[in-house]
């Protein structure tokens, strides 16, 4: 056995070698449209995706399209731009209600073969008749009701004669089984909703588990990959599809992988959707959403999230994977791409005493360093710059490496310079330091003064020469690391309340030139992407991530 592939991959090889044949292997995506993509689907994308790659297997993008109280055109076409902006493609886009017709008939097969019947109790009943995972279920009075009577039933809740949960059909396997599932689950009820592809045509619909291994026949799926909560399913998985299911086609094969479980994330679309209702968030695709379109809007590239999946691992068992894993997929992925700014985004004014008033000095920066083809930018200097105030200490600590008075930093690419005098307003607050620069210690310009070692080196933007930002700086949305224990309705106790701050601040004008959605390393402080809401006249970033953390990949 291969060690180094995961046990998906060791299933379809001992499939394989067992005699079936691979121009028959056949994945599929099958998300519900009742909300967007979070990090969790990206898991289940990049497993089917990638498995349909690697042996060459058709793989089909279906839409779990059965519940029209919760459904929208606006999710599906959410779920196509997420699953295309990571880099795939399907063979098929698939519905469900495609096969609704067959499914139906499959029904009334059911019925006639008394592997069905009509039951007429409400929503309650039938469950309290369910009975507990140590005590057998009781038989529905309707449970032997006679075959014409259920048939006559089925077809009038499906003209929609009768109220929803007036009737419901249900299998007939065994009420006293050890799973709970398979004690007469509900396979059809009534629902008088409009459905976004079907229209009004449908006023029954089918239950998940009656039309997921249904559809995946139907489409000859040959592995059919889901999360561990779904493995109770298995066994009514298998008991459907031994009624349909013909010995000349493919059978489908369910298998389970533990979900993706992020420490600090809740990954269900009912509370993601809570917190959109309840204005928490600005919408399914803020920056501090574990949605796709949320990560793709911080700044999250494909590339960062596979990989991301990838060295997570596909396990048979459920663990929480730190946050800090997904951060360095990142950091890492756009180290190599991003060109390196300097952006200041709570300013102080710096005054440079002896650099001449109106002159202005070009120099040469490097864009990236880890790239040797993004080329080199000019940035101007002159007698006025801005740095973080967080640059600055009046009476700093020991082993304080920043400006301070009497001290001396170096400015990125440009000069040292010495801290002489600091001027504060009537309040006693700190608006202004008066500089003098050693005009021989330019970087680069070769001579010995340039060589000269200071511990403290700062970025700047010249006031004469840069453009406004506002700069949105992230902080993860929820401060309890399990915010999936609370309930949608007691989330808001588990919000960080600082997980987004403002700031105002100056950038070089080479920012000027940025397309949203392009990501910068701006320097000392992370990385940061251009954001939507920017305009002509106004230039938006998110922080996407800091440059450094305290997580190391493994050995």
């Amino acid at each position: 056995m291969d060690k180094g592939k995961n046990f998906i991959e060791q299933i379809i090889d001992e499939d394989l070698n067992s005699g079936f044949d691979q121009s028959k292997l056949q994945f599929r995506f099958p998300p519900e449209p009742n909300g967007f993509l979070h990090i969790g689907h990206v898991k289940a994308i990049v497993l089917n995706f990638e498995l349909a790659k690697k042996y060459k297997a058709k793989i089909n993008l279906r839409f779990d399209d059965t519940n029209p109280e919760n459904e929208d055109q606006i999710y599906i076409d959410a779920i196509k731009n997420d699953i295309s902006w990571l880099g795939y493609k399907w063979d098929k886009e698939c519905y469900a209600s495609d096969y609704f017709e067959t499914l139906y008939n499959w029904a009334v097969d059911l019925i006639k073969k008394d592997k069905a019947y009509v039951d007429s109790q409400n929503s309650a009943e039938i469950a309290e008749q369910k009975g507990t995972p140590t005590e057998p279920g009781t038989d529905s009075p309707f449970r032997n009701r006679p075959t014409d009577e259920s048939l006559d039933l089925f077809s009038k809740m499906k003209k929609g004669e009768f109220e929803p949960g007036k009737h419901v059909l249900r299998a007939k396997i065994s009420m006293t089984s050890s799973n709970m599932l398979m004690r007469d689950p509900v396979i059809y009820r009534v629902v008088d909703t409009h459905h976004p592809r079907t229209k009004d045509k449908w006023k029954i619909y089918p239950m998940y588990d009656w039309t997921h291994g249904e559809s995946d026949y139907i489409e000859q799926v040959s592995h059919s990959l889901c999360t561990l909560e779904f493995k109770p399913h298995r066994d009514l998985y298998d008991w459907f599809l031994d009624l349909v299911v013909d010995s000349n086609k493919t059978r489908p094969k369910q298998r389970e992988f533990a979900r993706l479980n992020l420490s600090h994330t809740i990954t269900s679309k009912r509370k993601l959707l809570s917190l959109v209702e309840k204005e928490f968030v600005s919408g399914w695709d803020d920056p501090r959403m574990p949605t796709i379109s949320g990560l793709r809007r911080r700044g999250y590239t494909p590339e960062a999230l596979k990989k991301f999946v990838t060295t997570a691992g596909v396990a048979k068992r459920q663990n929480i994977i730190e946050m800090s894993l997904l951060e360095f997929c990142v950091r890492e992925d756009l180290n190599k791409k991003c060109n390196r700014l300097m952006v200041v985004q709570d300013p102080l004014k710096i005054t440079i005493s002896n650099y001449d008033v109106g002159k202005q000095e070009v120099l040469e920066l490097i864009n990236n360093p880890e790239n040797t083809e993004s080329g080199n930018r000019n940035v101007v200097f002159s007698n006025e710059i801005y740095i973080e105030k967080t640059d600055f200490m009046e009476d700093p600590p020991k082993k304080y490496f920043r400006l301070s008075p009497g001290s001396e930093v170096r400015l990125k690419g440009a000069y040292i310079i010495k801290a002489e005098n600091v001027i504060k307003d009537n309040n006693g607050n700190i608006k202004e330091i008066v500089c003098t620069y050693d005009p021989k210690s330019k970087s680069g310009s070769g001579s010995p003064e340039s060589q000269r070692k200071v511990k403290g080196t700062l970025h700047w933007v010249s006031s004469s020469s840069n453009i406004p930002v506002e700069i949105r700086e992230y902080d993860r949305l929820f401060e309890h690391p399990s915010p999936g224990d609370f309930s949608a309705e007691d989330i808001a106790q588990a919000i960080n309340k600082e997980s987004i701050k403002i700031y105002q601040g100056f950038g070089e004008k080479e920012l000027s030139k940025a397309s949203v959605s392009e990501s910068f390393q701006f320097q000392r402080k992370g990385y940061y992407i251009k954001d939507i809401d920017s305009t002509k006249d106004r230039h938006v970033f998110n922080k996407t991530v800091s440059l450094r953390d305290n997580w190391k990949p493994k050995n």
